[in-house]
């Protein structure tokens, strides 16, 4: 008999697996309805996951890895620079100031990729 055949085949695996992910879900169902999402502990956790992402995007922006390794640093800090002010320009808009920097960023990388700069 195999470990398959224990849980009743397939059909009894797929069960198995339904339950157990439903049965988290439903438990953080539970838990969500007490927790404040204005309260100490999840502005910590917002300030933390905020911190983590803004030393991940610093990392990626002054140590690349990959293809963007090859570009200059100024290129990217720049673009990093333009995407900024235009957020904020646009009144905290993420659209604009991302669409701004990766035009600013493809803009210099070609010009330097022609000798341009």
């Amino acid at each position: 008999m195999t470990n398959l055949e224990l849980v009743g085949g397939m059909w009894g695996l797929l069960v198995l697996v339904s339950l157990s992910t439903y049965i988290w879900r439903a438990g953080g169902v539970l838990i969500a309805a007490r927790i404040d999402p204005n309260g100490p502990l999840s502005q910590w956790f917002a300030c933390v996951a905020y911190g983590k992402l803004a030393g991940l995007i610093s990392r990626i922006m002054v140590m690349p890895i990959g293809s963007l390794a090859e570009t200059q640093l100024v290129d990217r800090l720049v673009a990093v620079a333009v995407g900024f002010v235009l957020f904020f320009l646009f009144k905290r808009n993420l659209l604009p100031g991302t669409i701004g920097a990766t035009a600013v960023f493809l803009a210099l990388s070609t010009l330097r990729a022609k000798g341009l700069l």
